[in-house]
């Protein structure tokens, strides 16, 4: 008995010794959110912030709070570490059961770190591969129906309807499915379309779709295959990226690049411009680098690895390269330093009005800062197609007093009747924000 308990002393006694380790933020709350954040020097350390909320799941009856005139209600639960979610003309509700592919094991310190930490925040568990198929039929605002809709995908995670065809994006690659209204399950073979950047490294494994307006082209997010590209831009082809991918020939570009882990993709109903959300890079402070909301522009390239937030050179990185730093765009909005924003939708929904065209964002929360960032989901203001204002929360209580996570939230989606859905990964359930009775 005493040689399994070893290892699992061993391990706690690591992640005791990282909690005591590294910075604290020491900008005032707000400071590093907005459309002009305050930007600090970087803070150099040998170790790392481990700062990250215990995984715990909701208690019976426990639920997050609602911003003042909103009401929160769990739509789905009992699912399987719930990522992403897409709504179906019908009103129906895709989500990806997901996580990350299997990987070879690493070794070293910072593996060892890494590993313990994502079981840590609850993101250890296997992926259960498969798209659930959810249908509230009474109009309750609860799901009754809940069905495996597709099985047997690698690590998915965005999806799309085009026509007849529903398109899911595996960590490795885009399919196609096709697709009747009403279906509940589909049996059809998975149809290539195109690769995406996977492998055995395959560090941000999720990768979004969102089709073109004209519904000829999907685009894709690739996240990098590292922090800042320690392990050599040879790994980072079509990463950091979003990719332009026709649907006729499957044929690929990059659309834009610099962009470190883009998650969330929409379009701005007021402009029909895209829109993404970023992760930025880590160990460099709890401040640094804030977390972003931004416009992408074909062909534009925003910094990663080279630079921060803009032509703010990450002197980690060799070789550098000042020639494109000098083209790095300035993000749109800042969300805050480790928020870990990855949902992302636009509002245009009738059941809430004060939220019409504003950027609705889940934030996953934080592992590299302290104090917790993130682990809520916010509302940005938009005006004329551009943000203006600070970030509302409508969902918070993520977290409790003790610091550990009843929940995580991750995909953002607006339903059929208006209502807000929040997948979230750690409680397992699909959260429905609605005007307060």
């Amino acid at each position: 008995m005493r040689d399994h308990l070893l290892p699992r002393l061993s391990s706690c006694a690591m992640l005791l010794l990282l909690a005591a380790c590294g910075d604290r933020s020491t900008l005032s709350p707000g400071a590093d959110v907005g459309t002009h954040p305050t930007l600090v020097s970087p803070v150099k350390s040998l170790i790392p912030t481990v700062d990250i909320a215990p995984a715990k799941g909701w208690p019976q009856g426990a639920r997050p709070m609602a911003a003042a005139g909103l009401a929160v209600n769990a739509y789905a639960s009992g699912l399987d570490h719930p990522r992403w979610l897409h709504v179906l003309p019908n009103g129906d509700v895709l989500v990806a059961e997901s996580n990350a592919p299997q990987r070879p094991a690493k070794k070293g310190i910072k593996a060892f770190v890494q590993k313990k930490v994502m079981e840590r925040a609850g993101a250890g568990v296997p992926s259960a591969n498969r798209i659930t198929l959810l249908r509230d039929a009474d109009g309750d605002g609860v799901a009754e129906l809940k069905n495996v809709f597709l099985n047997g995908l690698n690590s998915p995670f965005g999806m799309a309807l085009v026509g007849d065809m529903l398109y899911v994006a595996n960590t490795d690659g885009i399919v196609r499915f096709p697709y009747r209204e009403g279906d509940t399950l589909i049996t059809a073979k998975a149809e290539p379309v195109a690769p995406l950047p996977g492998g055995p490294l395959n560090h941000h494994w999720t990768k979004n779709i969102i089709a073109s307006q004209d519904g000829r082209s999907l685009y894709a997010t690739s996240g990098s295959n590292s922090n800042v590209a320690e392990h050599g831009m040879d790994q980072e082809v079509n990463r950091a990226a979003i990719l332009e991918v026709d649907i006729a020939t499957g044929k690929t570009r990059l659309f834009a690049s610099g962009l470190r882990n883009p998650n969330g993709l929409a379009w701005n109903p007021e402009t029909g411009v895209l829109w993404t959300v970023v992760n930025e890079r880590d160990e460099i402070g709890s401040d640094l680098v804030p977390d972003y909301l931004t416009s992408v522009k074909d062909g534009g390239f925003y910094g990663w690895p080279y630079s921060w937030y803009g032509r703010h050179v990450d002197e980690r990185v060799r070789p550098p390269r000042p020639d494109l730093v000098a083209t790095a765009i300035v993000p749109d909005y800042a969300l805050g330093a480790h928020v870990a924003a990855l949902g992302l939708a636009f509002y245009t929904g009738e059941l809430l009005p004060q939220y019409r065209n504003g950027a609705i964002i889940g934030q996953h929360g934080s592992w590299n800062r302290r104090p917790l960032s993130g682990y809520n989901v916010v509302y940005v203001p938009f005006k004329e197609g551009k943000p203006a204002g600070k970030p509302v929360e409508l969902l918070t209580g993520f977290v409790n007093k003790d610091g550990d996570a009843y929940g995580r939230p991750v995909g953002v989606a607006v339903d059929r009747k208006g209502a807000i859905l929040v997948a979230d990964d750690v409680g397992n359930v699909i959260w429905r924000v609605t005007p307060a009775r």
